[in-house]
C-alpha cells in the first residue's frame, strides 16, 4: 500500500495565491477560504473536494481508494 501523502499545496484560481494546507485523513473538504484574496473555493464539477480540484496533491481517500473512492454514491 503506498504511503498517504497528508499535505497538498493549494492554488487560487482567482489570484494564484498558493499555500499548502494539511488535508483532513477521513473526508472531503468541499469548501476552502483563500487566504489571499478572501475567495471561497468549492470543488470543480466531478471533483469531490477543493484539494483534487486546486492542490499538488489528491485528498487521502482518493490516494488510498482512486478515483470513486472518495464520497461516492452507493
Amino acid at each position: 500500500m503506498n504511503e498517504i501523502v497528508p499535505d497538498s499545496t493549494l492554488t487560487c484560481p482567482e489570484c494564484g495565491h498558493q499555500k499548502t494546507e494539511t488535508m483532513p485523513t477521513d473526508a472531503c473538504q468541499w469548501f476552502y477560504e483563500c487566504t489571499g484574496c478572501g475567495a471561497l473555493l468549492r470543488p470543480l464539477p466531478g471533483d469531490c473536494c477543493v484539494f483534487c480540484s486546486y492542490g499538488t496533491v489528491p485528498c487521502p481517500p482518493i490516494q488510498q481508494e482512486g478515483p470513486g473512492g472518495c464520497c461516492a454514491s452507493s
